[in-house]
């Protein structure tokens, strides 16, 4: 007689394993999402610098006082660019620990808009933006520009013809909830598939597109995983043919106090 076969179980993950994969599988979705823009983060810092060598050698040359002055300010100019877009890049890339503090939304929003102007200016897509004061929330800044990074690629995406991103900031009526919503100009998704965009590996795009990015489906799930720990919300809307809006809610908080420099 054959001998009996003994079934194999797997052990069962424990809790601290399973949110160590999950903090695993959120920072490889950010990643992913910087890699497809490092040639636009590139050229974009190229434009930055370009100027700071251009005056710096220009004033080295000219002895005149007014045109060093005015070529110092030029300097400053594209370094505080350049710095914002290396800020920008290691925010993402290198996050510190879940460190949560009122953030400016608008703030963050620009500055997620600096990476990836290039990528939306190559498939032409133009970009809105509109906001009703400067909302805050208590948020850990780096994973909510996660959030937003994927949403407007994901806006991008929509739009293989080129359109518009409408980006709109602000709050409820009740002053209590921080909104962002990032509109496309696209087709719309069908109510059935509507349904399952936030579903875990769901995903409508047939592998990667051009640029390296889509088709895994995890994007949008790590999105809504992001912003429910910061007791929010992300919502999608959507109409074939019309486009679609996802908003990101967030509980409100007071702008942080400026400390007044000593007199």
């Amino acid at each position: 007689m054959a001998s009996p076969q003994h079934e194999t179980r797997q052990p069962v993950p424990t809790w601290d394993e399973v949110d160590a994969l999950r903090r695993q599988v959120v920072e490889l979705q950010r990643v992913s999402s910087l890699g497809v823009l490092a040639g636009g983060i590139c050229h974009e810092l190229n434009n930055a610098l370009t100027p700071v060598l251009n005056y710096a050698k220009l004033g080295l040359r000219n002895p005149d006082p007014d045109f060093r002055r005015r070529a110092f300010e030029k300097i400053l100019d594209g370094a505080e660019r350049a710095a914002a877009i290396t800020g920008g890049v290691l925010g993402l890339a290198r996050p510190r620990a879940d460190r949560r503090g009122a953030a400016d939304l608008v703030r963050l929003v620009e500055e997620v808009l600096l990476l990836v102007g290039k990528d939306l200016s190559k498939h032409r897509v133009r970009v809105d933006i509109r906001s009703e004061g400067r909302p805050h929330a208590k948020v850990n800044p780096a994973q909510i520009q996660q959030v937003l990074l994927n949403l407007i690629i994901n806006a991008r995406q929509a739009m293989p013809e080129g359109g518009t991103v409408k980006v709109r900031i602000g709050t409820d009526t009740a002053g209590r909830l921080a909104e962002v919503s990032i509109a496309d100009t696209g087709l719309g998704i069908a109510p059935a598939v509507l349904r399952r965009i936030f579903e875990p590996f769901f995903t409508t795009k047939i592998g990667p597109d051009e640029t390296g990015l889509g088709g895994t489906g995890l994007g949008l799930s790590v999105c809504r995983e992001i912003v429910e720990s910061h007791k929010g919300r992300l919502r999608a809307e959507s109409h074939p043919g019309e486009g679609t809006t996802f908003t990101l809610r967030l509980p409100a908080c007071a702008a942080p106090i400026e400390k007044k420099g000593a007199a």
